[in-house]
């Protein structure tokens, strides 16, 4: 009897045994292969989130960009034509200049001939001879001043035109920048949707996945 009841013992606990051994042998088994499609689809589905959030970030900066450029762009423009409204200005002194410049040479020369005349006429020493020399040094003083208006004048155009030429090297360089800053946004901006589209459908399969592919 005791033979019996230890025989049924050690089968029953033989079974058990291997019952447990069969329970984690089906654990230790590779995944079905819609699990293997949910996990795969889950992975796709992060990446696709990774990706997005980088793009929009890429996007974003050059939209930062575009707008740095747009003020830069404006600003350049503000400055040449500034500079282009003082060379305008600088021309009309320059001219203006030259012109008073030009009528006190001539005052000079019916000064020296006037002089002429009265030191032939009336002597070196004469009244009006000295009136003449008078009038001669005012108009040498003034030809003078104008002259030095004028190199001024100059000196000032040549300036505003380095200046007006650099500011609109600046413009093109601007407009190249927005160019650039421009396709490179609309470009992040199509990888933004083609990143929308690959997760709508990475979490379309994985919906699938889950409930059994028909």
């Amino acid at each position: 009897m005791k033979a019996n009841y230890f025989t049924t013992r050690s089968a029953l606990g033989l079974a058990f045994v291997a019952l447990l051994a069969g329970g984690t042998h089906a654990q230790n088994q590779d995944p079905t292969p819609q699990q293997q499609d949910v996990q795969s689809d889950k992975k796709d589905i992060r990446q696709d989130k990774r990706d997005l959030t980088k793009d929009r970030a890429d996007r974003n900066q050059d939209q930062r960009d575009i707008n740095k450029d747009r003020n830069d762009l404006n600003k350049d423009r503000a400055e040449r034509n500034q500079d282009q409204r003082d060379i305008n200005k600088d021309r009309r002194d320059l001219n203006k200049d030259r012109a008073d410049r030009n009528t006190d040479q001539r005052d000079i020369n019916r000064d020296k001939t006037q002089l002429a005349r009265d030191d032939k006429k009336f002597g070196a020493n004469s009244a009006q001879a000295q009136a003449a020399r008078k009038d001669l040094a005012a108009d040498r003083t003034d030809r003078n001043k104008d002259q030095r208006d004028v190199n001024h004048d100059r000196r000032d155009l040549n300036k505003d035109r380095v200046d007006r030429n650099q500011d609109q090297r600046d413009i093109n360089k601007d407009k190249r920048d927005l160019r650039a800053d421009r396709t490179d946004r609309n470009k992040d901006q199509k990888d933004i949707n083609k990143d929308k589209r690959d997760l709508r459908k990475d979490r379309k399969d994985l919906r699938k996945d889950r409930n059994g592919k028909m």
